[in-house]
């Protein structure tokens, strides 16, 4: 069974920037891809960045698209998201999660697409 934790959100001011971590743990560790989520007070889970665990293939939300970037270190089982010029509108719990199966492009920003999530982290910014 593979386990998921995130860690490195925190309280940053706007223009600020923060990296979280994803550890996973379990045997063996496969992910086809690995992806960040996030949700917002009063909104539904919005996918903001994904990895390919072997193509490298990176996705992102056009909402971050320049200012986060998802990176991932295999020896570790983790990736990573780097978030920087920070804004309010990207507070939000920030959820890593990973699928073992193949999909068409598009799907890999559907929440339904992933088989195993973290707990989350909390991003709070404030201007």
């Amino acid at each position: 069974q593979v386990q998921l934790t995130e860690s490195g959100g925190g309280s940053v001011q706007a223009g600020e920037s923060l990296r979280l971590t994803c550890e996973g743990r379990g045997r063996p560790f496969m992910p086809n891809v690995m992806g960040w989520f996030r949700r917002a007070p009063r909104k539904g889970r919005e996918f903001v960045a994904s990895i390919g665990w072997n193509s490298d293939v990176t996705r992102y939300a056009e909402s971050v698209k320049g200012r986060f970037t998802i990176s991932k270190d295999n020896a570790r089982n983790t990736v990573y998201l780097d978030l920087t010029n920070l804004n309010p509108e990207d507070t939000a719990i920030y959820y890593c999660a990973l699928t073992h199966n193949f999909f068409r492009d598009s799907d890999y920003s559907l929440p339904r697409s992933y088989d195993a999530w973290g707990q989350g982290t909390q991003v709070t910014i404030s201007s």
